[in-house]
């Protein structure tokens, strides 16, 4: 009447079980598409199974196993993947239960699961990677999503996909332990190959800007920032949350108060300071370009902040170093408000003179669309501008947006807001704006 499946015929009447069970099993599609599996015996194999020796193992049906076998294969499980005494506590309380649903597999293979079990929880019990790459399952011919819950009799045929991930809500639908220790597993696996990204990508932007990273500091940046360990921080710089640059701002500010409290031990006063004549590096300037106190005091040896990078026009104020150098500062430097409020003292009031310096370093950052030949448009807007050159640049791509700094040659602020309207003109570019 009813096809049968012959991978799940069982006969225990030729060779009957070690504990005298003896039974014709047969597996059968029944009304509805459903599989159905059909016991055969005797009245007197029944009593023996019913009531006899076999009756003390309360046989389930399940992969020729005694339900004891089977419990104490599910204690195995949990001792191996329970990471401590409070998770095996909590596994065993979940997995002591009493009532259990029993659901086939397309192929007529059938499984056990607690009450409540999900598709989910399904898909890891069949194989780990199943589980990992599930996206829902088909109960019954019906898709259905990952946390429905099955119910005995249920045929499930697992849907996956190779780009499918563990989430953290897992945890919220899977009730077997072995699905919420994989899940766990493999969420703190991603999250370890997410940091190391992470920090590769700090590693690369600071290269970028010439910054060398101590450690030290950098531990006191990612405290100051509200991240409780390193991890966290790396996969929040992966995940673009945090920009690296708002993070390389906040370290080169706690550099500069850590150089600034080590060298205030001097105790050096502006009414202290003594002009020098020695020589300091390239970028020093010894012309009328910038006037520097409320006369101007010439011979004074300056350079331009690397924090800020100012050039002719911004506003800017100079801070004596402990090397006896003014460091010219944009108004709006981000180390700005911490030197006023610490070092008011050792600030000396700076103004640019009417006359043009030479070309000035100035960094842009460019985001837009990751187009064919895009760089090469912005490059010829910035060859084909007057007193500008293109000194560096850097580009960066993921997932079909490019973002990247500019090092421009300019004369004056003037040129360099002009060089960024030009490039906004350029198709595909989304944002230009100047970097510190």
């Amino acid at each position: 009447m009813y096809t049968g499946n012959p991978k799940r015929l069982k006969d225990w009447i030729t060779i009957p079980k070690s504990n005298g069970y003896e039974s014709l099993h047969t597996t059968v599609m029944g009304p509805g598409g459903k599989w159905v599996e059909v016991q055969i015996r005797t009245r007197r194999m029944d009593l023996v199974a019913e009531k006899g020796l076999a009756a003390h193992w309360r046989y389930k049906g399940i992969k020729s196993e005694s339900s004891l076998d089977q419990w104490m294969n599910n204690v195995r499980d949990i001792l191996e993947t329970a990471d401590g005494p409070l998770e095996l506590m909590k596994n065993f309380k979940m997995d002591l239960y009493d009532k259990e649903v029993f659901v086939f597999t397309p192929q007529g293979d059938l499984h056990r699961l607690p009450l409540g079990a999900t598709v989910l929880d399904f898909a890891f019990a069949i194989h780990s990677k199943l589980g990992c790459a599930c996206i829902g399952g088909k109960v019954n011919g019906r898709n259905r999503k990952l946390g429905h819950k099955l119910c005995s009799g249920d045929t499930v045929e697992i849907l996956t996909s190779p780009q499918q991930v563990p989430k953290q809500d897992w945890l919220n639908i899977a009730v077997t332990s072995k699905a919420r220790t994989k899940i766990r597993q493999t969420i703190n696996e991603q999250a370890a190959r997410s940091s190391e990204f992470g920090r590769e990508l700090l590693q690369r932007r600071c290269k970028n800007r010439k910054i060398e990273l101590d450690e030290a500091n950098l531990m006191r940046t990612i405290k100051k920032m509200g991240y409780k360990s390193v991890t966290d921080f790396y996969k929040a710089l992966a995940d673009e949350t945090i920009d690296p640059a708002d993070v390389i701002a906040v370290y080169e500010n706690l550099r500069l108060e850590n150089a600034g409290s080590a060298s205030d031990k001097e105790h050096r006063s502006a009414e202290e300071f003594e002009l020098s004549d020695a020589r300091v590096e390239d970028d020093s300037r010894h012309d009328d370009v910038l006037v520097i106190g409320a006369t101007n005091i010439r011979g004074m040896n300056y350079k331009m902040a690397r924090c800020c990078n100012p050039i002719f026009g911004d506003k800017v104020f100079g801070f004596i170093s402990s090397e006896g150098v003014v460091k010219i500062h944009r108004e709006d430097c981000p180390n700005s408000a911490h030197i006023h409020a610490r070092y008011p003292y050792r600030v000396i009031r700076t103004r640019w003179s009417g006359k043009t310096g030479n070309q000035t370093a100035a960094t842009i950052r460019v985001v837009g669309q990751d187009d064919i030949g895009i760089v090469t448009n912005i490059s010829s807007v910035i060859n084909k501008e007057k007193d500008v050159t293109l000194r560096n640049i850097s580009i960066e791509s993921n997932d079909g947006i490019f973002s990247g700094f500019l090092v421009v040659g300019v004369n004056d602020t003037e040129a360099l807001n002009n060089v960024i309207k030009k490039i906004q003109t350029v198709k595909g570019v989304k944002n230009v704006q100047r970097a510190n």
